[in-house]
């Protein structure tokens, strides 16, 4: 059996930031855009989510939420050097490291005979050092898979351990809401509430026919799940899927006709992006991805791998006639044919 734990750094760039400056830890802040280039929130420290402020909201919104809220642009050079530091520790335990992003991972600590072997001690040791040497605080979840263990370590957050142990998860399991399980979404999650199934109980008790007829393939996946099992090993090279870049822009678009006037901008940031992957891998196909001003968004895709612009353009149309309204964001990337390894990019 595995011993997976999973190292999730708590609301991390802002807490960067008040190691930094101490005089941040107490009152809200928000890491991210200004509200003038209509920016979101990319992370936020725990007095700021007290008043509802989440990643990704506008920061407009956050700031009618907060008005005394602290804006901080990000510094990306500073957090991946904490990162480093970070993942530095991780490797002094196992070399068999998943990173999910700048500051979240999973670790198999099967075979290390650390701490007597025990991956509750290892976890504990890693959040002790992490304090000590580098001044941010990690959440850890411990468990036999990569499901729980990462369900684990949000479980005690901030500053939390979180232990699952093989005799316990049957009935963590069984108890578990269905929302927290990776995937179920705000409309998945209401779809199961009108099915009657709001725990992994509920979830067994229907036949994998009919999750499979209700859900698609996600039903094998939450069947699988809600009863404990996962066998997805610990990967330490992710695999690019694809590459992307995308906009915000400080006027909506009004027109079809201007959204198409700055796809040749994205595209030239695509291509940069794309060329930066050592090596470059084969592109499959291409996506438009159009956020209108009342926040509703859509994403537009085809298969083809030799895009140009002029495809850009056709799903562009596509994309505005499923809203025709002002735009006040746009995207656009391409899907990858094969693995390549990966810098944290911000994705679709």
């Amino acid at each position: 059996m595995r011993k997976i734990i999973h190292c999730d750094c708590d609301c991390f760039y802002a807490a960067v930031e008040m190691r930094d400056n101490p005089a941040l830890k107490d009152i809200p802040i928000a890491i991210g855009g200004s509200v003038e280039q209509r920016g979101v929130v990319a992370t936020c420290n725990y007095p700021a989510r007290e008043y509802g402020i989440h990643s990704a909201m506008p920061m407009a919104q956050a700031l009618k939420r907060c008005p005394h809220l602290t804006l901080i642009r990000g510094d990306m050079a500073k957090y991946k050097e904490v990162a480093r530091q970070v993942f530095a520790i991780y490797r002094e335990v196992t070399d068999l490291i998943e990173p999910l992003s700048l500051d979240e991972a999973f670790l198999d600590v099967s075979e290390v005979t650390l701490h007597q072997g025990s991956a509750t001690r290892m976890a504990q040791a890693i959040r002790e050092r992490v304090w000590r040497e580098v001044g941010i605080t990690v959440s850890a979840g411990v468990a036999p898979n990569k499901f729980l263990a990462k369900i684990a370590s949000d479980w005690n957050k901030p500053d939390g351990l979180c232990v699952i142990t093989p005799d316990e998860v049957e009935h963590f399991v069984q108890a578990l809401p269905v929302k927290k399980i990776h995937g179920v979404g705000p409309r998945t999650a209401e779809k199961m509430a009108r099915l009657d199934i709001h725990t992994c109980a509920d979830l067994r008790a229907r036949p994998l026919t009919e999750l499979v007829e209700q859900f698609g393939r996600f039903g094998k996946r939450l069947h699988e799940l809600s009863l404990g099992h996962d066998e997805r090993p610990v990967k330490t090279h992710r695999e690019r899927k694809s590459v992307s870049t995308e906009q915000t822009y400080a006027k909506d678009l009004p027109t079809l006709a201007e959204c198409r006037q700055q796809l040749p901008v994205l595209l030239e940031d695509l291509e940069r992006r794309y060329a930066r992957l050592d090596p470059p891998p084969g592109v499959r196909g291409l996506m438009v991805k159009v956020k209108f001003n009342d926040f509703t968004q859509t994403t537009v895709e085809h298969a083809d791998p030799a895009p140009n612009l002029e495809q850009f353009e056709t799903l562009l149309n596509v994309g505005w006639a499923r809203g025709e309204r002002p735009v006040r964001l746009l995207g656009v990337g391409y899907r990858l044919a094969e693995a390549a390894p990966a810098e944290q990019l911000s994705l679709f």
